[in-house]
C-alpha cells in the first residue's frame, strides 16, 4: 500500500477528538494519575459517572452538590462543593478542561430501587441550582473559581429504554426530559451567553445506520424516535443547542455509518451549525481486550476515523483506573497505562502540530491514517492496522515520490509498547505507529 502525504494541502485543524470521560481517580483528595492526561495532551475530561456509583456520593452530580432540594438555592450554605472543587482544580492544574455534565450518575438497577434519577420536582429551581454551580466554577460565586469550563451538558441518556421503569439515568418520559432541557437551556444561556449549553448524551443515535440489512429492535427504534423528537422540540421551542452529544460503543467498521447518520439528520433538521460531540465511545467493549494490542489498535483507528469524519470532538469512555469493560487506558493493579493509552500519546503529536494535511492511499477502511504539519514544517503521521495480517506499505511525500524521512518512529503491537523503531516496511497485525520527521 502506497501512502502519500501532501504537507502543502491543509485540510483544517487536528480536532479535539482525544478527550476522555471520567479521569483516573484513585484517591478523592489527591490525583497523581492526572499527569498521564497532561502528558498525552488530553484537551478535556467529561465529568460523568465520576468516581463510580452515585458519583461516589461526593462528586459532580447535582444531588451531591445540592443535597436538600427544598433548601434555598441562592444560599451558598446549601451547597457542598468540597470534593468536586478538589477534582476540578486537579484537572485544571494539569491543563485539562472539565466538560461538565449537569445531572446524575447512572443507576444500573432502577428496577430494584432508584434513588436520584427521577425528574427534578421543579424544573425552574433545578435550572437555578445549575446556574449557581456554573457561577461557582466560572465566576467565583460561593468562594469559587474562575476556571475555563466552556461546555455544560444537560443530563445524560434520558432515553435508554422504552419505559421509564427501565431507564437507568432518567425515570421519566422523554417528553418530560425535553421540557427540562427547554427550561434549563434557556435559563443557562440567558445567564451565560458566552458558554456552550447542549445535550443530551444520546445513548442510541450511535447505533443508527440506514442500510438494507439494518433491522432495529424496539429499544433502538425508541432511541431513534427520541433523537428526532428532540430535534423537532428544540427547533419548535427555540431552545439553545450549542452542541449535540451522543454515544456509540459499536466496532470500528460500523462507526462511519453512525456518525454520518447523526450529522446528516442534524443538518436536515436545520442544525448544520451545531457541532457534534461523541462523548462516550469505545469499540465493542470486552474485558478480554483490556491491555491488548488489539484494543490499542481499535482505539488508535477510532481517533483517526474521527479526525477524518464528521465528528467535531469526542471523549473515550473512559479514563478511570478500574476493573470493568470500560477502563481501556489504565491498569488498576499497577496504576500504569495500558497499550491503548499510547494511542492518545501518538494523536497528541498530531494535535501538537495543529494543521491536518492530506493523506492519500488510506480510506475509511483498514489501515487508517492521518497526518499533521507544524509551523516549523515538521510532519507527524499516525497509522493503525486493525487486522490480524501484516500490511506492507510505503510512506511517500506527494509530488516527488520520495520516501518520507522519519527522524523518529514509535510503534505499539503485540510485542512492543511505544518502542522506538526504524520506519518499518509493513504494519504488524493489531498495531499502530507514529512517524515524525521533515517532509
Amino acid at each position: 500500500m502506497k501512502i502519500s502525504i501532501d504537507p502543502s494541502v491543509v485540510l483544517g485543524p487536528v480536532k479535539p477528538v482525544n478527550g476522555v470521560g471520567q479521569p483516573p481517580i484513585i484517591s478523592p483528595i489527591e490525583f497523581p494519575m492526572f499527569r498521564y492526561l497532561r502528558e498525552a495532551g488530553i484537551p478535556f475530561s467529561r465529568l460523568h459517572d465520576v468516581g463510580g456509583m452515585f458519583g461516589k456520593g461526593i462528586f459532580v452530580d447535582i444531588p451531591n452538590l445540592f443535597r436538600d432540594f427544598d433548601a434555598d438555592e441562592n444560599d451558598p450554605a446549601s451547597y457542598d462543593f468540597a470534593f468536586t472543587d478538589l477534582l476540578v482544580n486537579g484537572l485544571v492544574a494539569e491543563g485539562i478542561e472539565p466538560f461538565y455534565r449537569l445531572g446524575t450518575t447512572i443507576e444500573n438497577y432502577p428496577f430494584v430501587r432508584r434513588y436520584r434519577i427521577d425528574p427534578p420536582k421543579d424544573f425552574v429551581k433545578w435550572a437555578r441550582i445549575c446556574e449557581h454551580v456554573v457561577r461557582h466554577y466560572t465566576e467565583g460565586w460561593a468562594d469559587g473559581f474562575r476556571h475555563r469550563i466552556t461546555h455544560w451538558e444537560i443530563w445524560n441518556e434520558p432515553e435508554n429504554w422504552e419505559t421509564p421503569e427501565r431507564n437507568e439515568c432518567w425515570h421519566g418520559t422523554f417528553e418530560a426530559y425535553c421540557r427540562l432541557y427547554d427550561v434549563a437551556s434557556k435559563h443557562l444561556k440567558a445567564a451565560f451567553p458566552h458558554l456552550r449549553i447542549g445535550g443530551y448524551g444520546s445513548c442510541g443515535v450511535g447505533a443508527a445506520a440506514e442500510r438494507d440489512d439494518w433491522h432495529p429492535g424496539p429499544r433502538l427504534r425508541h432511541q431513534l424516535e427520541c433523537f428526532h423528537a428532540f430535534l423537532r422540540y428544540v427547533a419548535e421551542h427555540g431552545c439553545p443547542l450549542d452542541f449535540f452529544s451522543y454515544h456509540s460503543y459499536a466496532g470500528v467498521p460500523d462507526l462511519p455509518l453512525q456518525i454520518a447518520y447523526v450529522r446528516e439528520h442534524l443538518d436536515k433538521a436545520g442544525f448544520a451549525h451545531v457541532p457534534t460531540c461523541l462523548d462516550e465511545w469505545l469499540p465493542a467493549p470486552n474485558h478480554d481486550k483490556l491491555g491488548t494490542a488489539q484494543q490499542a489498535a481499535e482505539v488508535a483507528a477510532t481517533l483517526l476515523l474521527f479526525q477524518n469524519g464528521p465528528v467535531d470532538s469526542a471523549a473515550i469512555y473512559d479514563a478511570r483506573c478500574g476493573v470493568g469493560n470500560y477502563s481501556p487506558l489504565f491498569n488498576p493493579l499497577t496504576y500504569r497505562p495500558h497499550k491503548a493509552y499510547y494511542a492518545f500519546l501518538a494523536f497528541h503529536e498530531l494535535r501538537r502540530r495543529g494543521a491536518a494535511v492530506r493523506v492519500e492511499g488510506c480510506g475509511a477502511e483498514n489501515p487508517f491514517a492521518a497526518a499533521a504539519r507544524g509551523e516549523d514544517g515538521s510532519v507527524a503521521v499516525m497509522l493503525a492496522n486493525l487486522g490480524d495480517r501484516e500490511v506492507p506499505f510505503s510512506l511517500e511525500v506527494a509530488g516527488d515520490g520520495k520516501r518520507m524521512a522519519a527522524d523518529r518512529c514509535r510503534i505499539v503491537d503485540d510485542a512492543r509498547t511505544w518502542e522506538d523503531v526504524p520506519l518499518p516496511a509493513s504494519l504488524p497485525p493489531h498495531s499502530f505507529l507514529l512517524a515524525e520527521g521533515a517532509p
